[in-house]
């Protein structure tokens, strides 16, 4: 998996620009988090792709908008992963690394979940 992380301007219309992008270029996207971060005005928006080809094609397109002020491709040490999973006994959240939250989930076999990527 490869994650790209964004700092943009955290206004309306930003989001669908920045997957338009990725529309355009029929890349999919795994995994979308979007939020206020430690600078006024801006968000960072974190996704992850599967193939690193498709992932440097969509950081090449994203660096041309205007909304955007900074893309980078995030190496394998910088990620974290978070999930949350619906048990038996109630929703359970997990974070850890991304191999470390997968087996878990395996472990668990949960009926239903949802795992998402994230990096800073």
């Amino acid at each position: 998996m490869y994650v790209i992380s964004l700092i943009v301007k955290n206004e309306f219309g930003v989001m669908q620009r920045v997957m338009g992008e990725f529309t355009r270029n029929k890349i999919n996207v795994e995994t979308i988090v979007v939020g206020k971060c430690e600078r006024p005005g801006k968000s960072r928006m974190v996704l992850s792709v599967i193939d690193k080809h498709l992932a440097e094609i969509a950081i090449g397109r994203l660096q041309k908008l205007q909304d955007v002020y900074e893309v980078e491709l995030v190496p394998e040490h910088g990620q974290s992963a978070y999930a949350l999973l619906s048990t038996s006994k109630g929703n359970v959240g997990l974070v850890g690394g991304s191999d470390e939250v997968e087996e878990l989930i395996e472990r668990s076999r949960p009926d239903r979940y949802v795992k998402a990527l994230n990096a800073l």
